[in-house]
């Protein structure tokens, strides 16, 4: 297996999307000139918003839908116009489209029949895949007998079958409750080492990103972000879009002007040393962002503002505080010293905790 990281190749990269563009009838646009490559055996994420594109550019990977510029490449080899059944290509819906007039090991079975696998080795290869996920005691079960975990199982399970190279999944955790969700997030990590097969997953929930993929695409209008391993995202946004959208709660950003090495905005003033004059945004992710009271720290040292509201979310506390017109989140440990509302408090960060992004097209500034 191809190292995700590696950036020395003696062949293509296993997935390759050159320049897709996706424009439907009624004028949307959901790609623009997407280029996105990454190696055999990854879980490559593909994370954004509603209407980011991150649904369509699956279905233009799986061959349901048609690029309108643009070349797909699988393992070196243009697939651009073949028919999904050519791709070898295994799938998982949002709805899992099990047939509902069918068993469990037959619904399972489907992708071998239709393929023209012999009877035994069919039986074989369901009984090896409902083993590995934990469906064995399931196989006479129909569809509706299932709960929602188990039916998510089972759309994986068929997916896998056959031994496909590439696996896409389109939200499959979407319908799931949230213990379940954690659930089956670690079971499809596993299953993914285990197997070693290369997993594309759609979500729009950054959690499920963070914990899943080995690099994420964050895409954003139909434009491709960023595309790296989770902690280089987390540490190192691309964008003040990524920024503000990985993190619970989201990095603060804001808005000021550089004047002679001095930040300034409303309510803020602080230096920076060697910026250019002009328009910048700064950010500090609510985690690097520690709390003392007003009057203990030299006024050049931080920002001053006032406690607006104080929530307890074990095993931290968010405290949401004023600064000029601007709310910043502090994420603290529970256990400290309680803030009260209306208290006046002083921010601090360590200098390589500050994020500088281009006030105008919202780029990192390193």
């Amino acid at each position: 297996m191809s190292h995700p990281l590696s950036t020395s190749r003696t062949r293509p990269p296993f997935v390759e999307l050159d320049a897709i563009a996706k424009h439907f009838a009624d004028g949307t646009v959901a790609l623009h000139a997407l280029d996105l490559a990454f190696d055999e055996g990854e879980f490559v994420v593909l994370l954004g918003p509603s209407g980011s594109g991150k649904t369509t550019a699956c279905r233009v990977l799986a061959g349901l839908e048609t690029p309108t510029a643009g070349r797909i490449r699988l393992d070196g080899t243009d697939v651009t116009r073949l028919p999904p059944r050519l791709r070898g290509m295994g799938m998982v819906f949002q709805n899992y489209a099990l047939y509902p007039h069918r068993t469990v090991a037959e619904n399972i079975a489907y992708p071998l029949r239709i393929r023209g696998v012999a009877a035994a080795e069919r039986e074989r290869r369901v009984r090896a895949i409902a083993t590995l996920l934990q469906l064995d005691a399931l196989l006479a079960r129909r569809p509706a007998q299932l709960s929602g975990g188990q039916a998510q199982r089972v759309a994986v399970a068929r997916a896998l079958v056959w031994e496909p190279r590439l696996v896409l999944m389109d939200e499959p955790l979407s319908n799931l409750d949230a213990l379940l969700r954690l659930h089956t997030r670690t079971e499809l990590k596993r299953l993914h080492r285990t197997l070693g097969r290369t997993f594309v997953f759609v979500t729009h929930d950054q959690e499920e990103a963070m914990t899943l993929g080995t690099r994420i695409a964050v895409l954003r209008d139909g434009r491709l972000e960023q595309f790296a391993p989770p902690i280089e995202i987390w540490r190192r946004p691309a964008t003040r879009f990524v920024a503000e959208f990985i993190g619970r709660p989201a990095m603060n950003t804001l808005e000021g002007q550089v004047r002679a090495g001095r930040f300034e905005a409303d309510g803020v003033g602080l230096p920076l040393p060697g910026a250019p004059d002009g328009p910048l945004v700064i950010g500090v992710r609510p985690e690097h962002l520690t709390l003392a009271p007003a009057g203990e720290a030299a006024a050049h040292d931080g920002v001053v503002g006032v406690v607006d509201v104080v929530e307890a979310v074990p095993p931290d506390t968010l405290v949401m505080v004023r600064v000029g017109g601007v709310t910043w989140a502090v994420r603290v440990a529970a256990d400290t010293v309680p803030w009260v509302t209306g208290a006046p408090v002083r921010l601090h960060w360590a200098p390589d905790a500050l994020h500088r992004f281009d006030a105008g097209d919202g780029r990192r500034i390193d």
